[in-house]
């Protein structure tokens, strides 16, 4: 059923709070987006195999799944303003030791506490989302989120892996510390989440959900949380590796700029049909173009072959799916729970996005070690073309 019309994203940049959100998660992204790819690099320069290059951003990915499942708790007790300061300072100044060595153990204990950081900047960003906007604006305040932490990585990600080997590694290390300039924003924002949750608490009844309650609420959130990971998971592999693909540094960077503007232009357009159409039916077909997608970029560096107009093309239509099923499955998040529960969809929600990235880093790596990376590539899009069956067949929560 189609519902009504929602109001503009520039409405929803007028919440107060909204803009610090933006600043905060912009500055956090930048420097997780600076490091995606150069991390790796540097440690196959210290001599790591693209096993254990693949390793750095999936010790990343597993440090802020672990750390995801305590967020809302953090948020509880310790509250929004510290959480978030300290979270934002985790991910940024691990970098700058990066200079330091480009021994494996240490660049893998350095990702797993910029992990820790990250957990908090992802988690805290989209629950902030839907404490700040109301749920019919939630397509689109999600896709004006998506924006600004998609705009830093359309710009980053396909630079960084070029700045570092024409420049020096350590101008990305050294920008890699953009986060711990985002803690001003974070306490600004957290003063006044704070303030809402405290006046939200005054007088309000206790909670009294059963735990049969609990488990249906994670149940609602378990489709949502499965489309998420499968198209996470190449997302992920083709951040990591794009720069070890055949055609060369040029391929690589042409690639990741296709697909991380197809994925900011996505994230960002679909906010409105979210709220119009419901995100269910569009989860299914995505997935699909996402596995399409990927079929192409395997095809492209097959047999070691260079193609880099194909690899291009590939790469920017699994960025159509990537950022289009991002929002779609945090508005679905978001509606599968009573919004008390938003901390809880949100990390939830983030446990897949970077459980999948980090899948994806780590899978993919692995297989390619032993076959190629075009085997790594069709095995990730067979879990696509999976995981839309599953859409398919599953019949939608009431």
């Amino acid at each position: 059923m189609r519902r009504p019309a929602p109001r503009s994203s520039s409405s929803v940049a007028r919440v107060p709070g909204f803009r610090p959100l933006l600043a905060m998660s912009a500055l956090g992204f930048s420097g997780y987006a600076l490091l995606l790819p150069a991390a790796p690099l540097w440690a196959v320069r210290g001599g790591a195999t693209e096993g254990g290059a693949g390793l750095v951003n999936a010790v990343l990915m597993l440090a802020t799944v672990l750390t995801q499942t305590t967020v809302p708790w953090l948020l509880h007790r310790v509250g929004w303003r510290l959480t978030m300061v300290v979270g934002v300072v985790l991910l940024g100044a691990p970098s700058l030791l990066f200079m330091a060595t480009d021994q494996l153990g240490w660049l893998l204990a350095l990702s797993a506490v910029r992990g820790t950081g990250f957990a908090v900047l992802t988690v805290c960003g989209s629950t902030a989302v839907a404490a700040l906007v109301d749920g019919p604006r939630h397509g689109r305040a999600i896709g004006l989120y998506g924006l600004s932490i998609a705009f830093p990585q359309l710009v980053l990600v396909p630079s960084s892996a070029w700045v570092a080997e024409t420049l020096d590694f350590r101008v990305v290390f050294a920008l890699g510390a953009l986060p711990v300039l985002a803690a001003p924003f974070a306490a600004r924002l957290g003063r006044r989440l704070d303030a809402a949750a405290a006046d939200a608490t005054t007088g309000a009844a206790p909670d009294t959900v059963a735990a049969t309650g609990r488990g249906r609420t994670l149940l609602a959130l378990l489709m949502p949380s499965l489309v998420l990971l499968a198209v996470t998971t190449p997302g992920g592999a083709l951040l990591t590796f794009a720069p070890q693909f055949a055609g060369g540094a040029g391929a690589a960077v042409a690639g990741l700029l296709g697909f991380t503007a197809a994925t900011a232009l996505a994230r960002w357009g679909v906010g409105g049909f979210a709220d119009r159409f419901g995100p269910r039916v569009f989860l299914a077909p995505l997935l699909l173009v996402c596995a399409g997608g990927l079929a192409l970029c395997a095809a492209a560096i097959a047999d070691g072959g260079a193609r880099p107009a194909l690899l291009v093309l590939g790469m920017t239509v699994v960025g159509v799916s990537y950022g289009s099923l991002q929002n779609l499955t945090l508005v679905a998040a978001f509606a599968a729970v009573p919004a008390r529960q938003h901390s809880t969809a949100s990390a939830v929600w983030n446990i897949g996005f970077d459980a999948g990235t980090g899948l994806g880093s780590l899978v993919v790596g692995f297989i390619a070690a032993g076959t190629s990376f075009s085997v790594g590539l069709l095995t990730t899009a067979a879990v696509c073309v999976v995981a839309a069956v599953a859409v398919v067949l599953t019949r939608p929560p009431r």
